[in-house]
């Protein structure tokens, strides 16, 4: 089975990312990763940026594809600049869309400044991907990082797709009504654990929130939208295609792990 992941993180700046790739079992270098994918199928990888968007494209290896992320800096910049700095991504081909940082940044995906971008997303035929559900650390406010914000915004641009990264976890009910309503909204399912794990073990103790989560990914022909995603190096490569494996009925297994993000990604 070929597989895409429709969600990574790879910054060699961030000495944080290395630490979690040591404590998940791998390696924070290019050619590890690589070997990883080459031995589990994965035949790209969508790199969730977290640099500013004025900076050098070529940090991501060429077996990559990556999201232009919004992350740090970028609230100093004038619309124009910002808006000419992510088109200048958008023109290249490895770049496959705009990540929005919603929670973190602390501004509501409708704010009018997202507009240009939205447009810009559009013009070129990429998505924009948005952080959804819980923060890490403190500094986060939950209230812009909930999956409903993503439905108004999904309304004003309909000829640009958007992307709830991680599910709009816990809010799972409404980010299945937000993809169920609007066409042009799909999800991945990153960051749905962190760290290794017992696979048994976490399923047998957690059965009802995993009941709820299948329900509600199935939800109005979901699996259609859904894409495997992973949130590496938060997690361990192998143990998380095994997780996505069990939570997605076989016959969508296709689809959820490969075709889906091949279409939204443009891949």
């Amino acid at each position: 089975m070929k597989i895409i992941d429709a969600h990574i993180h790879y910054s060699p700046r961030i000495d944080t990312f290395r630490v979690l790739a040591e404590q998940t079992g791998h390696t924070y270098t290019a050619e590890h990763l690589q070997s990883e994918f080459n031995r589990l199928s994965v035949v790209c990888a969508v790199v969730m940026g977290n640099d500013a968007p004025g900076a050098a494209r070529s940090i991501y290896p060429d077996f990559l594809r990556y999201c232009v992320g919004l992350d740090s800096g970028w609230e100093q910049l004038e619309q124009q600049q910002l808006c000419e700095l992510a088109e200048q991504h958008l023109r290249c081909p490895q770049c496959v869309g705009i990540k929005l940082y919603a929670g973190y940044s602390h501004s509501y995906v409708g704010d009018r400044r997202y507009a240009p971008l939205y447009e810009l997303a559009a013009q070129y035929n990429k998505p924009v991907a948005i952080h959804t559900g819980t923060t890490a650390g403190g500094m986060g406010l939950l209230k812009y990082a909930h999956p409903l914000t993503v439905d108004e915004a999904a309304t004003q641009f309909p000829h640009t797709r958007f992307v709830m990264c991680h599910f709009g976890n816990p809010w799972l009910t409404d980010a299945a009504a937000v993809m169920e309503k609007n066409e042009n909204v799909f999800a991945d399912l990153s960051g749905l654990l962190e760290g290794r794990v017992n696979l048994d073990q976490l399923f047998r103790e957690n059965k009802d929130y995993f009941s709820l989560l299948r329900t509600w990914m199935g939800y109005a022909g979901g699996y259609e939208k859904l894409m495997y995603g992973t949130d590496w190096p938060l997690v361990n490569l192998e143990q998380y295609i095994a997780f996505i494996a069990r939570l997605v009925p076989e016959r969508w297994h296709d689809k959820v792990f490969y075709e889906n993000a091949k279409q939204v990604y443009a891949l």
